[in-house]
C-alpha cells in the first residue's frame, strides 16, 4: 500500500435492503496511522459499512477508497478484519485452524507457525494448540481471532468489539496491542459500544445514527465543540461569599466540600462571561486553589447526538425504515 494521507475514504456511500436504507451518503475520511472509533447505536449502518470495506456487499451508490485508489480485490490482502461474530470452526484444532487463516492471507506455513507460536505464548495460550476451538473460553477464542487478524501484518485493521468477551486484563492487554499496531504504521478502525475505550485509545472518531454520519473528526477537537464553558473550581472560603460575588455570571451545577473550609465548584459561565472575568469577581472573596476546564466524555457525546436525533421529526423514509427494522432486520 503506497502511503496517503487518508487510508480509506467512504465517498456518499449508500446502501439498501428492500425497503431499508442502512446507508444515506456516508462519508468518512480515515487518516493515515490513526485509531478511528466508527460509533453507532445498534442498527445505525456500522456493520453495513464494513462489509462493504470488506468486499462481502457493495454499495447500491458511491465508492471506498484505499490509499486514494478504488477499493479492488487486490485490497483484501491489505486488509485485517475481526468480526463481532467470530467465526472460528468449532471442530478444528485451535494450531490447524489459526495455520489455515495465516495462510488464506498468503503466508507461508512455517513462517506462520514461527509466529503464531510467538504470540500464543504472549497471550498465555499455547498449551490450547493441539485441542479443538470449541473447548476454548469466549475470551481464549476472541484471542485466537484477534492474532490471526494482525498476523500478516495489515496496513488496515478493522475490530468489530475487539473487547467483547474479556475481563480487564485482558482488555488492557488488547488496547497495547492496538496501540503497539498504530506505532508500526498500522490503521485501526475500531467498532465499539465500549465509550471508555474510545477514550483511552482512538483520536479519530465518526458516528453513525439512523444510517447517517453525523458527527466526524478528531476527538480532541469534537470534545472541545461539544464543552459547554463548564470548570471545576476549588476554593477556600465561605460558599455563600464564592456564590454571591459574581452574581448571574454563573450557574453553580454542583460542589462538595473536601473539608472544613475547603469546596470544589462545578461551574458553568453564562453568556458571554470570561473565565478571567469570573476570577477577577472571585478572589476577592475566597482563596482559589485551582481551576480545571470541565471536558464532556464521549459518552456523554454520543448520547447527546443521537437523543437530539430523536427529537427530530422522522421523514416518509424514516418511518419506512423503522418499520422495516421492526420486522427483524438487526443490522449494526
Amino acid at each position: 500500500m503506497t502511503e496517503h494521507q487518508f487510508v480509506l475514504e467512504a465517498r456518499g456511500v449508500v446502501k439498501r435492503y428492500a425497503a431499508h436504507t442502512a446507508l444515506k451518503n456516508v462519508s468518512i475520511q480515515v487518516p493515515n496511522q490513526s485509531i478511528f472509533g466508527l460509533l453507532g447505536p445498534n442498527g445505525a449502518g456500522k456493520t453495513s459499512l464494513i462489509r462493504i470495506i470488506n468486499q462481502i456487499t457493495g454499495p447500491d451508490e458511491g465508492t471506498i477508497h484505499i490509499n486514494g485508489d478504488r477499493l479492488a480485490q487486490e485490497h483484501i490482502q491489505d486488509i485485517g478484519y475481526m468480526p463481532e461474530e467470530r467465526g472460528l470452526y468449532k471442530k478444528m484444532k485451535v494450531g490447524d485452524h489459526a495455520l489455515y487463516l495465516a495462510q488464506l492471507k498468503g503466508m507461508k506455513k512455517s513462517t506462520a507457525k514461527k509466529e503464531l507460536l510467538t504470540w500464543f505464548e504472549k497471550f498465555d495460550i499455547a498449551d490450547w494448540w493441539g485441542k479443538k476451538v470449541e473447548e476454548l473460553s469466549k475470551g481464549m477464542a476472541q484471542k485466537v481471532q484477534f492474532i490471526t487478524t494482525i498476523l500478516h501484518k495489515p496496513k488496515l485493521l478493522i475490530l468489530d468489539e475487539p473487547f467483547s468477551g474479556f475481563d480487564p486484563i485482558n482488555t488492557k492487554l488488547i488496547k497495547e496491542e492496538i496501540l503497539k499496531l498504530r506505532e508500526e504504521g498500522a490503521t485501526v478502525i475500531l467498532s465499539t459500544h465500549n465509550m471508555e475505550s474510545v477514550e483511552e485509545i482512538c483520536n479519530h472518531i465518526a458516528l453513525i445514527n439512523k444510517a447517517e454520519n453525523v458527527l466526524s473528526g478528531e476527538m480532541d477537537k469534537i470534545k472541545n465543540d461539544f464543552s459547554k464553558n463548564d470548570y471545576k473550581v476549588v476554593f477556600k472560603g465561605n460558599v455563600v461569599a464564592f456564590a454571591n460575588s459574581f452574581w448571574g455570571g454563573f450557574e453553580m451545577m454542583g460542589k462538595n466540600q473536601l473539608s472544613e473550609n475547603m469546596f470544589e465548584a462545578q461551574i458553568r459561565l453564562l453568556d458571554n462571561v470570561k473565565l478571567n472575568d469570573f476570577l477577577t469577581g472571585v478572589i476577592p472573596n475566597c482563596e482559589i486553589q485551582s481551576v480545571q476546564p470541565i471536558v464532556p466524555r464521549m459518552n456523554d457525546i454520543f448520547i447527546e447526538v443521537v437523543e437530539k436525533a430523536k427529537k427530530v421529526a422522522p421523514t416518509d423514509q424514516d418511518a419506512a425504515d423503522s418499520e422495516t427494522a421492526s420486522k427483524g432486520n438487526n443490522d449494526e
